[in-house]
């Protein structure tokens, strides 16, 4: 099943290219504003199913190309994001050690919206691809042996970054939770649609331009391992969002006026917009193609880690 927010706010499932609105079919769960409803769905699932699969049956829908879609969990109640998870295709000698950071709730964006690069003095800023898992129920010291009975769904997950910011071994709360700078969509797609999340292909777009191109079975630490990891340290809950990194190869340069698609095999596209207001610009390359023109250009054999794109214009350019 394919749920998604659309227009203000209602919830509904994709049936085919078509939407059926189920937002009355959970008028009985508590909440606020309807932003709450995609939560309280996910922890009574179980019980609504049936209901939303008899609606699914008698009704055809509204086009999908006549709404608005909005961010498929606007209110998720934390976002654990994996940090160095992937073997970057198998080209790093040992496997990194498991770690992970908080990024904030507030930084959700959804389809169409637009990531704001701030006023601060990164060396560069990035969109990671990434696989989102969405927690299903409340999960504490989970083993990996039965983790993944613990997931509810998966989304496309753009984890925005902001490189390089003073002071140093000062970063990832600053880097990391801007606001937009968590950009999920289109849609939560349940867990029963997608056979294998460890097999699945990721691809990043930059106005057309293909970028990262990468596979979750090059996971340094399995979905599984993650959430086993996370659950020992807090509890999970439901709606909850399990980042889980991304390979960093393919990560370029954002700027003002970019188109990023990033689209995971059985999960859809999610588009979204960049807006620079201080117009800066970088160089288009890639971290791969930084690091080889580093060797290039230097003759050493190997470049140092984290070789990033150039700043060319724009304020805080180095002269």
């Amino acid at each position: 099943m394919k749920l998604i927010y659309f227009d203000d706010f209602q919830l509904g499932v994709l049936k085919g290219e078509r939407v059926v609105n189920i937002t009355s079919v959970l008028s009985d769960i508590a909440h606020r504003d309807r932003q709450d409803l995609m939560t309280g769905l996910i922890a009574g699932f179980d019980a609504y199913r049936p209901r939303i699969e008899s609606q699914l049956a008698t009704e055809q829908g509204m086009p999908l190309a006549s709404v608005t879609l909005r961010a498929p969990l606007p209110r998720p109640r934390q976002i654990s994001c994996m940090a160095v998870n992937y073997m970057e295709n198998g080209t790093l000698d040992a496997r990194p050690p498991i770690n992970a950071f908080h990024k904030s709730p507030g930084a959700i964006i959804g389809p169409g919206e637009t990531m704001l690069l701030p006023d601060v003095p990164a060396s560069v800023f990035e969109g990671e691809a990434e696989l989102g898992v969405v927690i299903g129920r409340r999960a504490s010291n989970v083993p990996a042996a039965q983790a993944l009975s613990y997931v509810f769904g998966y989304v496309n997950f753009i984890d925005g970054s902001a490189r390089g910011l003073p002071p140093a071994h000062n970063v990832f709360f600053q880097a990391k939770s801007r606001d937009t700078f968590a950009p999920v969509g289109p849609y939560i797609v349940t867990a029963d649609e997608i056979a294998d999340p460890q097999k699945l292909q990721v691809q990043l777009w930059v106005n057309e331009m293909l970028k990262q191109d990468f596979n979750t079975d090059d996971m340094a630490h399995d979905i599984a391992r993650c959430i086993e990891w996370v659950s020992a340290i807090h509890a999970l809950e439901p709606g909850d969002i399990v980042a889980t990194g991304t390979n960093h190869r393919g990560l370029s340069a954002l700027h003002d006026g970019d188109r990023v698609e990033l689209e995971i095999e059985g999960l859809g596209r999610l588009r979204i917009h960049v807006r620079d207001d201080l117009k800066r610009t970088w160089s288009r390359d890639t971290r791969l193609e930084c690091s080889m023109k580093y060797v290039a250009e230097t003759g050493q054999k190997a470049p140092p880690t984290g070789v990033i794109a150039r700043q060319l214009s724009g304020r805080y350019a180095q002269t």
